[in-house]
């Protein structure tokens, strides 16, 4: 019988493997426990730290349900998931880059017309008109692109996180025209902390960190024929663009709302409110 030592313990479990196991599974998994069990020789783990780990991750998984993922929010704060979306979607420059999905999207969001304001029914934030253009890498404009758009309310929770909202609040999706434009009326972002009172909220207290993400709108963009891009619109000037919760700010995605005086907003609806504009044009690539 072979015994088991500090030195030969990963060898051991990963040959424990069957070899039908898939190819790729194999690979992941012999480079996984390696590393595992290499952090554990490394920081010599004791057992009162192994088993607050295992309540870690016990209380994350008891976390998630329909309207909440911890687990997510745990790979968002630890860097993991712009890692894993910079390795996925290394883009032509000039393309939109991609930023985190984030816990908060759901499907089912109403396809509306273009100039529809999608925060009906909210009270508070300030009037924004947000539009652009969905292009290809050559500039030439792509007709009937959906965007799929969401944001926080003003009083910084997401639907999803009130029980009493109403379904679909700050939600919509819309088809570009055939000049490849879309526009629509909204409120400008605002900053908000992540969800901190669970197990994620006690890492980030424990070391010391902020739950703030910087003002920004979701969207999702796909098009026939193109790769859909995942990203953000962040405001400029907010005080997290540095400290993003999640290491999600990039400086591309960094866009002005500049304030207008009450008139008429670019789709020729009239403003009895001075508001904010902003103005972005996501870049899509061909899918190889």
């Amino acid at each position: 019988m072979k015994e088991f030592t500090e030195e030969n313990l990963a060898d051991a479990v990963i040959d424990r493997m069957s070899p039908q196991t898939d190819p790729r599974l194999h690979e992941v998994m012999t480079s996984l426990i390696r590393h595992l069990h290499s952090f554990v020789r490394e920081v010599e783990l004791n057992e009162q730290e192994w088993m607050q780990a295992i309540e870690f991750l016990t209380d994350t998984g008891q976390l998630c349900d329909d309207s909440r993922q911890e687990f997510i929010l745990l790979s968002d704060t630890l860097g993991v998931s712009m890692l894993v979306d910079a390795i996925n979607h290394r883009r032509l420059r000039g393309a939109t880059e991609n930023t985190v999905l984030g816990p908060f999207h759901i499907n089912g969001a109403p396809v509306c017309e273009l100039g529809t304001d999608i925060s009906r029914n909210i009270e508070g934030g300030l009037p924004a008109f947000v539009s652009g253009r969905v292009l290809n890498e050559h500039g030439a404009p792509i007709a009937g692109a959906l965007l799929d758009v969401w944001q926080v309310r003003p009083d910084r929770l997401y639907d999803v996180q009130d029980p009493e909202s109403p379904e679909m609040q700050l939600r919509a999706k819309f088809r570009t025209d055939a000049d490849g434009r879309y526009y629509f009326h909204t409120i400008v972002p605002v900053s908000y902390p992540i969800p901190d009172d669970g197990s994620v909220g006690r890492m980030l207290t424990a070391l010391g960190r902020e739950p703030w993400r910087p003002a920004h709108m979701h969207f999702i963009v796909s098009a026939n024929d193109y790769s859909p891009v995942t990203t953000h619109l962040f405001v400029r000037g907010d005080p997290y663009l540095e400290s993003d919760a999640v290491f999600g700010v990039k400086k591309s995605l960094i866009v002005d709302f500049k304030k207008t005086t009450a008139a008429e907003a670019p789709d020729g609806s009239s403003m009895e409110t001075d508001f904010y504009s902003a103005e972005f044009d996501f870049v899509l690539v061909e899918a190889s």
